[in-house]
């Protein structure tokens, strides 16, 4: 299966220059006989921005000289695909942008391999998807996984709310020979899961910490606002902005507040916002945190906090524009859903592991008022 290209020029490149820092440092420790731990304090933002800058942000999405993005896979004839195979998909939810998105890339990728492979009537692939009306709503959603699995697919995609929510479900799939695929966010126990393909939730907490970092002139209190800590793309993404933004002495986090640890966000928020009148800067780990954030009135003086996204929703690309937000992480939901599906192909046909790679994790883009209107950038934007 061809993904796509993969620059490791760049990732040595800044390997390399690491490396003469590092030696540098080295040698300035022995002339001027600073502390190990000095030495460790001066070379850890240093290198921590290198990496964001080198490997952890992409202003523009990559193409193929055919102009389709490198994201979306390529359906590789020479495998062979199992004639008629099912599809369940259970999402987080089947409302909203993201999903409506990500259900379109799934239903192309379906397309694509039945004209591929030149499946016709009932030799085709068949996609049935279903979930909560809300994203939070766990038991639906683990009722639903219940009805699926009665029907037997050949193979079941699912985007977990909680990802220690559906554990007796995927054990029942491993008891039926019914490989999982999860796709979105991933769950606790991931030996029972065949394959996982998303974003890559950590390097977008990595993201927003730098960019926040830099808009925020690498100094001052920040704090964290996030949907449900129980859902694991929310809680790879707190960590990889907790991981990025140590390396910045001068930053103090000095709240992260979760959805599922209080009763009311929007109070929650405003009383972050009134404790620390010198906040500034806020990361929004989903888009309906960061759309409530946008929403919640604030005083004048609290414009002036630095406010970083996540998702690029209508609202999110007009508070951009504006300049409310001075910038939102995103990802293409399309081409996740379309990976699910072509791995969904493969574990149901049984491929080996050298033709379904256990994990894929695809970047995220930063979009600011700058390159919003970028044509390249388009699929990231949500409608």
């Amino acid at each position: 299966m061809k993904v796509g290209k993969v620059n490791t020029g760049r990732a040595f490149d800044m390997r390399k220059l690491v490396t003469l820092i590092l030696l540098a440092g080295m040698v300035s420790t022995l002339i001027t006989g600073c502390t190990k731990e000095k030495m460790q304090e001066w070379v850890a933002p240093l290198t921590a921005e290198i990496y964001a800058q080198e490997g952890a942000v992409d202003e523009k999405k990559e193409e193929k000289e055919s102009g389709e993005p490198l994201l979306i896979p390529e359906i590789d004839t020479s495998i062979r695909i199992k004639e008629g195979i099912s599809i369940a998909v259970v999402g987080r939810t089947k409302k909203g942008a993201y999903w409506k998105e990500l259900r379109n890339g799934m239903k192309k990728a379906v397309a694509d391999i039945n004209a591929a492979y030149g499946f016709d009537k009932d030799k085709q692939v068949t996609l049935a998807f279903d979930g909560p009306d809300s994203d939070t709503d766990v038991e639906n959603q683990i009722n639903i996984l219940d009805a699926v699995l009665s029907e037997n697919p050949d193979v079941l995609c699912v985007a977990p709310i909680d990802k220690e929510s559906c554990q007796a479900q995927l054990e029942v799939a491993a008891e039926n020979n019914i490989p999982v695929i999860a796709f979105d966010s991933n769950v606790e126990s991931s030996d029972l899961v065949t394959a996982y393909r998303a974003v890559d939730n950590h390097r977008i907490g990595e993201v927003g910490a730098y960019r926040l970092a830099v808009a925020i002139g690498k100094m001052g209190k920040v704090a964290v606002f996030s949907g449900s800590r129980k859902n694991q793309s929310n809680s790879a993404r707190i960590k990889g902005f907790q991981d990025f933004i140590s390396a910045y002495g001068d930053i103090e986090v000095v709240r992260i507040v979760s959805k599922d640890e209080v009763e009311d966000m929007t109070m929650a928020i405003q009383e972050v916002l009134e404790q620390y009148p010198t906040l500034a800067g806020v990361f929004c780990t989903d888009a309906e945190t960061s759309e409530l954030y946008l929403s919640i009135q604030k005083e004048e003086t609290r414009d002036a906090v630095a406010m970083i996204g996540v998702e690029a929703t209508q609202r999110q690309q007009e508070a951009v524009k504006k300049g409310e937000e001075i910038g939102v992480i995103a990802q293409s939901s399309y081409a996740v859903g379309y990976h699910a599906i072509w791995a969904a192909v493969c574990a149901a046909s049984r491929m080996q592991a050298e033709e379904l790679p256990n994990q894929i994790l695809l970047p995220p883009v930063w979009i600011t008022r700058d390159n919003i209107e970028d044509p390249s950038l388009a699929d990231y934007l949500l409608s």
